[in-house]
């Protein structure tokens, strides 16, 4: 992959990714599909599906959800690149060095084409693929997504009862439900007998609460529309943010029934299925999400999961984790 441009404005401008440039490809690629799915595990064709959902992973959130160590997940992942199923890139910072990010590259793109019996163009990928995620404005806006949800995914790993059994993209979550509501992720956090159905706002400050507050009207509009009742979960970078929009939200969520839940980067990074979740109530206590299952007990999964016949083999849903160990190198 060549170096990315420096974009003249906007993000990016001051500081360039920098491209995997110095990880050497072989002149002979994998052109032919049945070879290349010949030398590829299950779980290499898990990653590519979940870098076509969710855009782009860290080398961390890799390891978190996939593989037993940093150093396993990063020899795998050398070789993925070798073989142009993924990208990467590396934004450079102001302090310290940022980790590997990782995006579907063009092999792994023909490969998923391929399985879905569709043309690459139908995938909307490009070759311009990964400079547009490094010099996209939304990039910390979905690794905050992600990261927070990949946490959650592997929770599983340490507490077997605890799981996130469902996980949406934004871009999934729009193909299903676009012409309500636009949230940023959609899961499912099952722990025991509790599961909480809910959708994410990930909200970095950058928009004004009056916008912010209009949001809970579309997601009462999708309760009364689909007679359905997902918790919605509002998690922000500050503490004194969570404040602000729970002294504007309260009144709202109140008036329309909504069961909302607000949480901050200054409690909850590593651990957000922990006691870092308020409700939108009076004398509400910061509490754990399989608490607020059941306190919410009117609690439903969101209309509009099952599949159709519009559905392709990269329409459904992924998941979180990976298929069982295999003869994966």
């Amino acid at each position: 992959m060549p170096s990315l441009p420096r974009p003249a404005s906007g993000p990016g401008s001051r500081y360039t990714a920098r491209a995997a440039t110095t990880r050497t490809r072989p002149s002979r690629r994998h052109t032919d599909v049945a070879t290349l799915s010949r030398n590829l595990t299950s779980r290499d064709l898990w990653l590519a599906r979940m870098l076509y959902e969710h855009r782009v992973l860290t080398t961390h959130q890799i390891a978190r959800l996939a593989y037993p160590s940093l150093r396993s997940a990063q020899r795998r992942l050398r070789t993925l690149h070798q073989h142009a199923v993924l990208d990467s890139f590396r934004p450079l910072t102001q302090t310290g060095s940022a980790p590997e990010h990782y995006t579907l590259g063009p092999a792994g793109a023909a490969l998923l084409a391929a399985h879905a019996g569709l043309d690459i163009s139908a995938l909307g990928w490009r070759p311009t693929h990964t400079g547009r995620i490094a010099y996209s404005p939304s990039l910390g806006h979905d690794l905050g997504v992600n990261e927070l949800l990949t946490h959650l995914a592997a929770r599983a790993h340490t507490t077997p009862d605890a799981s996130l059994s469902l996980w949406l993209s934004e871009r999934s979550a729009a193909r299903r439900w676009s012409d309500i509501i636009r949230p940023d992720a959609y899961a499912h956090w099952r722990n025991g007998d509790h599961v909480l159905p809910f959708f994410l706002e990930y909200d970095t400050g950058s928009q004004p609460l009056p916008r912010v507050e209009a949001k809970l009207a579309g997601y009462a509009a999708f309760t009364t529309a689909t007679s359905t009742r997902p918790a919605l979960l509002i998690h922000t970078r500050t503490q004194s943010r969570d404040q602000a929009l729970r002294h504007r939200l309260a009144a709202a969520a109140s008036e329309l029934g909504l069961n909302v839940a607000t949480s901050s980067a200054d409690f909850t990074t590593t651990s957000p299925w922990g006691p870092w979740w308020v409700p939108l109530q009076p004398a509400a206590r910061r509490t754990t999400l399989t608490r607020l299952a059941a306190q919410w007990p009117g609690l439903s999964p969101a209309a509009g999961l099952e599949p159709t016949d519009a559905d392709t083999a990269l329409t459904l849903p992924v998941p979180p984790l990976p298929p069982a160990p295999d003869t994966a190198p």
